[in-house]
């Protein structure tokens, strides 16, 4: 995987490592408290293959391996929403580290509606998949340092941004500041509530490090994956929100653009795995999972 590294900018500023995903265009991150050697692990993706509806775990091995090398311990296992385009690692990672596996309460509601779409009534218990469902607002640590946790609906009814220090994890809000903002198209999601969740994450501190959840290179002349840029050059130069937009344009824009796009390749599979806490569904009488697909309903 392609690696780069944001390093601490001091006392309570922690040391933030990404991976990138090409297969499915994510952005990954080990965010580390420089005093203690403690670690989370962000948005981690299980390796999946649509055609035959296999997974791997070649990534998280990828990024235990290097938790392995820098003598890192595993303190959290942390994923900002159910994704769509990926199957999350979490389940694989907590029983391989021990670390507590956790997401945003709203996840419970997102679940309900997906069980409606699945027609998979009780499919899914978030209270028994994740060991924390973060409120808005609520606070926990990372080694020494504080984390605070910010719902960000919009890309979904339950998005959350966590803030550690000077950095911020905002997952499908911001894309680079050359590419925008994500999309809010998806059952649940609002392109007026991502609005407001760009302007909170807009009112942290101009020197706030923003990691993003996606990035899909080329673009323009850019040709590695890109993740990091600060509130203040998202402020001035995103090219959705750069230089002020109001939120009618920006609604417009956004509708406007997510009504040509067609849903991710892993969606189907990915929102009934990660609505399990990244466990496959249970197997049959033949030993066998299988994945539930519904046909011209989306």
């Amino acid at each position: 995987m392609f690696t780069r590294e944001s390093p601490s900018t001091g006392p309570g500023s922690p040391r933030v490592v990404g991976f990138y995903d090409a297969a499915s265009g994510s952005c990954q991150y080990v965010a580390i408290d420089p005093a203690t050697k403690k670690a989370a692990l962000i948005d981690i993706v299980m390796d999946f293959d649509p055609a035959h509806a296999r997974t791997r775990a070649d990534s998280p091995q990828e990024v235990l391996d290097f938790v392995a090398t820098e003598g890192l311990t595993v303190e959290w296992v942390l994923d900002t929403h159910p994704h769509a385009d990926h199957l999350m690692a979490s389940a694989w990672l907590k029983d391989r580290t021990g670390a507590p596996n956790a997401i945003g309460a709203q996840v419970r509601e997102i679940g309900k509606l997906w069980e409606d779409i699945y027609h998979s009534p009780g499919a899914f218990d978030p209270d028994r998949d994740f060991d924390r469902l973060f409120e808005d607002g609520e606070t926990f640590k990372l080694g020494e340092l504080d984390v605070k946790v910010m719902l960000s609906p919009g890309h979904t009814l339950g998005s959350i941004t966590y803030v550690i220090g000077d950095a911020a994890f905002v997952h499908d809000t911001f894309m680079h500041v050359d590419s925008g903002t994500a999309r809010a198209d998806f059952p649940g999601g609002s392109s007026s509530e991502l609005y407001d969740s760009l302007m909170e994450i807009l009112s942290l501190p101009d020197e706030t490090r923003l990691f993003i959840g996606h990035d899909y290179p080329p673009v323009g002349d850019r040709t590695d994956p890109a993740w990091e840029a600060t509130v203040a050059e998202h402020k001035a130069h995103n090219k959705h929100l750069g230089g002020g937009t109001s939120k009618a344009d920006y609604v417009k824009l956004r509708d406007d653009r997510d009504a040509t796009l067609s849903l991710p390749d892993r969606m189907l599979h990915a929102l009934q795995f990660n609505l399990r806490g990244g466990r496959l569904p249970e197997p049959e009488a033949d030993g066998n999972s299988y994945f539930k697909i519904p046909a011209n309903k989306l």
